[in-house]
């Protein structure tokens, strides 16, 4: 069986539905506008404007509708540090129009996994300027403290929200809103269900910094504010941590609390990580 994810406009939408409207089903999944079954396909339209196309003829049915993809103007997502035992967690949330593109693509802009530091920092001070977007900051010791009463999928499906929340007040949205897929649909909206302000209608996708320059330039911003705030937590504390989770990291733990003191920890990491056995 073939699957094809693709994000449509109104007016693909409109004349999806149009072209099938005696295929449609009367039930269909949660958060989809419709679901159509035709011999070998079946269609479902998400609220998110999102179209997946299952089914051995999947891509015939698909075809009509990649015929003149364009760029379109977005909103994306990404987050940095959760996999890092020193350091925050950030996440950014950026507008990229047709405008852009031109000025991106000749920064070669990317994944910020798929570059180094130095690279990072040199593109995102040239796209900080000029691309609309947001960071959010959660630090060690906030971080410890809530991880208490919530998940790392959680803490992130709020961090991502606030996010649009903030780029809403300096831009306006745009109807194709991109996070790099976490966790699934339902789940992150049932994460925010008792947050006083929602912002709905995302599009939910795996390596999205990969496939849209809004997560792209997201991503490579996010990086770039967990690396500054890396090194000024260094120069702080005097002490050269290392990033990630590796057995450098154990060292580090047990360096650090030597000179620091247990407690102390709780302002630098994310305490919860297996890491922090090395001094039990």
């Amino acid at each position: 069986m073939e699957t094809i994810t693709i994000l449509l406009n109104d007016k693909q939408i409109l004349k999806l539905k149009q072209t099938f409207a005696d295929n449609i089903v009367s039930k269909c999944p949660n958060y989809a506008l419709f679901q159509i079954k035709v011999e070998g396909c079946t269609i479902t339209v998400y609220t998110s404007k999102k179209a997946v196309f299952q089914g051995k003829d999947a891509n015939i049915y698909a075809m009509a509708f990649t015929k003149d993809t364009q760029f379109i103007d977005q909103c994306g997502s990404d987050e940095v540090g959760t996999g890092d035992y020193f350091g925050p967690v950030v996440v950014c949330a950026t507008k990229v129009t047709k405008e852009n593109v031109a000025f991106l693509k000749k920064l070669k802009v990317q994944d910020s996994k798929a570059l180094n530091d130095n690279d990072i920092m040199d593109i995102a001070s040239k796209i900080i300027p000029v691309i609309p977007h947001t960071i959010l900051i959660l630090d060690n010791a906030k971080y410890n403290k809530v991880h208490q009463t919530n998940n790392l999928n959680m803490i992130k499906a709020k961090l991502h929200n606030q996010a649009y929340i903030n780029l809403s007040k300096k831009t306006d949205l745009t109807d194709l809103k991109i996070i790099d897929q976490f966790c699934n649909e339902e789940s992150y909206y049932n994460y925010l269900k008792n947050e006083p302000n929602i912002i709905r209608n995302i599009h939910f996708e795996t390596k999205a910094e990969n496939k849209y320059l809004s997560v792209a330039c997201a991503s490579i911003i996010a990086r770039y504010a967990f690396l500054d705030y890396f090194d000024k937590l260094s120069k702080h504390y005097d002490f050269n941590f290392h990033k990630g989770a590796s057995s450098l990291v154990d060292k580090d733990i047990i360096a650090f609390v030597d000179r620091y003191g247990k407690q102390e920890l709780y302002n630098v990491a994310k305490v919860h990580f297996k890491n922090t056995l090395v001094i039990k």
